[in-house]
This record gives structure tokens, sequence and C-alpha cells, in this order.
């Protein structure tokens, strides 16, 4: 959208004091805060223009202006300077990565709650794997005649191991027949193609081969089940209720309710290629998402994972401080998993800000 600088600078400026009051704002305000020196009515028309382009909504007649959807759009792609972290907060954040914990779910969990700290907003946070977890090979180890060792390797490296005891004797011939089976029937399916083709070794095999065969495929879906269920830790839910938009119970709880869910990831916007994704408003493909905005970053994990982590809240947010902390913390996580150091301390300008 082409705007002229003038309106570019009202527009910014009746974000960024919304973002601050959540009241509209009017043209005196503007007049009296923004230094462009310029008169309440040229302002008045300035923003009837921004009105009619759909950046500006009025709420009453007689109220001020709030940003829409599309004015925030804006906002992110092109007004909003960047946001320099303070010496608080980047100590803040070498502090909390610090606390390198042996389970990556501790980790993630730790990392939701101190960023919903440092923002003011719910967050969110998951390890995302490989967009497709395949069994890459099974070995099967004789134990004693009626008991085996099933061993699973996955095309992301990941090994699973069970001990299956049998009602009766099993061979060596019969294992490795069994083993090469396996090998050549379920290796590089998807956990969704497996049970089509299970259905049709089914056909095939006697009852007592069937049933070896279904109870280490079995395991393997246990397997591909675990690697790809990603629970998502969600933090700070409380802190909706500090904002105008949400002290209403009533349009708080819908959206709680939603971000407490902890089993399925996809209900969040996940950044593909960008370590950066905005979502704004009606933007969101979730309807209890409509009226809020949501940002997200990803972090390298290693080993064939990332990290995702956001933040939920009113479209009036901060955007470029909750952007500036976030990429901050996925940048300083990324060095931690893949490096083990930590972000470089602030330079004497930022200890300034």
């Amino acid at each position: 959208m082409d705007l002229s600088e003038r309106k570019k600078k009202i527009l910014r400026a009746i974000i960024e004091n919304y973002i601050q009051t959540a009241e509209p704002v009017g043209s005196k305000v503007i007049a009296e805060s923004s230094g462009m020196e310029l008169s309440s009515a040229t302002i008045r028309n300035e923003m009837a223009d921004l009105e009619s382009l759909g950046l500006l909504e009025q709420p009453h007649t007689s109220a001020g202006r709030v940003p829409s959807p599309a004015g925030y759009r804006l906002y992110v792609n092109e007004l909003m300077e960047e946001h320099r972290l303070s010496m608080q907060e980047t100590e803040r954040i070498n502090e909390a990565l610090h606390l390198k914990m042996a389970e990556l779910d501790r980790v993630i969990d730790q990392a939701g709650r101190v960023v919903s700290q440092l923002t003011r907003y719910p967050a969110f946070a998951l390890a995302a794997g490989m967009e497709r977890v395949t069994i890459k090979r099974f070995d099967l180890l004789m134990v004693e005649q009626n008991a085996f060792i099933v061993v699973v390797l996955t095309n992301n490296n990941a090994v699973r191991n069970k001990l299956m005891r049998l009602p009766g004797e099993l061979s060596e011939a019969q294992l490795q027949l069994l083993n090469t089976l396996l090998n050549t029937t379920f290796v590089g399916l998807t956990l969704e193609e497996i049970t089509p083709e299970l259905m049709r070794v089914a056909q095939h095999a006697a009852g007592e081969a069937y049933g070896l065969i279904s109870l280490v495929v079995s395991f393997a879906m246990e397997v591909l089940e675990s690697l790809e269920a990603r629970p998502v830790h969600t933090a700070g839910l409380a802190t909706l209720l500090t904002h105008p938009e949400y002290k209403s119970l009533d349009r708080a709880q819908p959206l709680m309710s939603y971000l407490s869910e902890d089993d399925d990831p996809a209900r969040f916007p996940l950044p593909k290629n960008d370590p950066m994704k905005i979502v704004i408003g009606p933007e969101n493909v979730a309807e209890e998402l409509k009226n809020t905005s949501v940002v997200v970053a990803s972090y390298d994990i290693g080993d064939n994972m990332r990290g995702i982590i956001g933040v939920v809240g009113p479209t009036r947010m901060d955007y470029a401080k909750v952007t500036a902390r976030l990429a901050y913390f996925a940048e300083g996580l990324s060095r931690m998993f893949g490096k083990g150091e930590l972000m470089p301390p602030p330079t004497p300008e930022e200890k300034e800000e």
C-alpha cells in the first residue's frame, strides 16, 4: 500500500499509543505527542483517510480510532522500528539459557515460562521432529527359545528396544525369517502407512506368523507415535486477565481453554522456512484466535529437531518488543543446543537503553 510519509508517521503514532494505553486514540493526543507539528484538524483528515483505507477503525462515532488488523499488518511489515533489548532483558534471557536441563521437555517448558514472564503474554513452546518419521531398520535378537529383543531404528536415528515373550518356542531360523519380512515390508513407512500394509500382510500370512508380525509391528507403531507426539507446553495463561481486552471472563475463558490443550500442536501457526512468523487477528485459521495475534519463533535443537516458541495476545501487542525478545531467545536456544554457548553480552550502546 502506497502511503505518504505523513500518513505512515500518524498511523505508527496511533498504533504505538494504542499499544500502550488500550484506549482509542484521538487527533489531539497525536498532535501533542507525535512531534510532527501538525494541527488537530490536519491529523483528523489524515485519520479519516487511513480509516477509509481500512487501516483504522472507529469503535464509536465520538471516539478516537483504533488500529485494524490491516493496520497492524502494515505496521509489522513496514513501520515498526527494531526494538533494542536492554541489558536487564539480555541478562535475564541469558540466565534462563544457563538452565541446561537433561530432558528436552523440561527445557522447553522452562523456556515458555520465561518468555511469558518477559512479554507478559501467554506463551507456548514445543519440539518439532522431522516432517516424516519412518522405520529405518528392524533387528531381532534371540534371548531364549520363547523370548527375543526387538530393536527399532528410525530415520531420525532414534533407537528403541523391547523384550518380547512368547507362549511357545521360536527357532533361530523362524526369527531370521521374521526379521527379513519386517525389513522388506515395513521399512520406510510412516505411522499412517503401516496399518494398511499390516492388513495386506494379514491376508497372506498364517495365523501364528501374523501374530508374531503384528506383535513387532505394533511396537514399531508405538515408537513412531511417541516420536511424532509433540506436547505443547503453555505458560502464563493468567496474564491474559491483565489486559483490558480480556477483563471479561466470557471473552478470556474460550481463549484460555484453547491454549491449555496440550496434545494438538497443529492449532498454532508454525513457521515453515522463516525463523519468525506473525499472524494478526483474522489471519489466524482457528476461530478462537481471530481476535488475537500470534508471534512464533523457531530455533534449532539438532538431531533433525527444531523448537517452536511463541506468544498469544491482543492485536495491540507491542510487536517490536515481542519479536525482539523472541528472536534473541530463539537464537540463544539454538546456540545452547548446537554449540553449548550463550549469546554475547550487550554492547555499551545497548547497556544505555
